[in-house]
């Protein structure tokens, strides 16, 4: 039976370099719309004193989507953005558990609190795959910064010898 799907099955297993990239692309979407339209919301934000809060906010926002869409060609830079990139959504799902507007209130309805989320809620949700993606991302970048050429000071102290003894290479000369 895989006979007839082995092209598209060798394709499709071949394809995982390209949906890295794609993943970096689509957080960085991500991290730029939402840091872009932080700022925007000015009406409410005045009304509630956040303004300066979520102007900073949605500056790191943007910060983070250009560093891991400068990623595609900077191993370092684009680590430091998948790195923020993945450690954000830790803070945002903290709200599923500090904040109780985050699920359906009582209403009288049987359908209320755990596991039904509010809007607020759901919006929340997205972040465990961007958490998901931006751990693929952070992955790939810290693998590629590793099998970066090491100088030859580093190729030096990380020789099987030196590995071995503990202590660094001596160098002939």
């Amino acid at each position: 039976m895989i006979g007839y799907f082995r092209l598209p099955l060798t394709l499709i297993a071949h394809s995982d370099r390209v949906g890295i990239q794609l993943m970096r692309v689509a957080i960085a979407i991500v991290f730029l719309w939402i840091g872009e339209l932080k700022p925007a919301e000015r009406a409410w934000q005045a009304a509630n004193n956040t303004y300066g809060f979520s102007k900073g906010l949605g500056t790191l926002e943007l910060m983070i989507g250009v560093l891991t869409l400068v990623g595609l060609a900077s191993r370092r830079l684009g680590f430091v953005g998948a790195t923020l990139a993945f450690l954000t959504p830790f803070v945002t799902l903290s709200f599923l558990i500090t904040m109780p507007e985050a699920w359906v209130a009582s209403l009288g309805d049987t359908q209320h609190g755990f596991p039904y989320l509010s809007g607020g809620g759901r919006l929340v949700l997205k972040d465990v795959m961007l958490l998901a993606g931006a751990l693929l991302v952070m992955a790939d970048s810290a693998r590629a910064l590793l099998e970066e050429r090491p100088s030859a000071e580093s190729s030096r102290r990380s020789s099987p010898a030196a590995l071995l003894s503990g202590r660094p290479a001596r160098v002939a000369g």
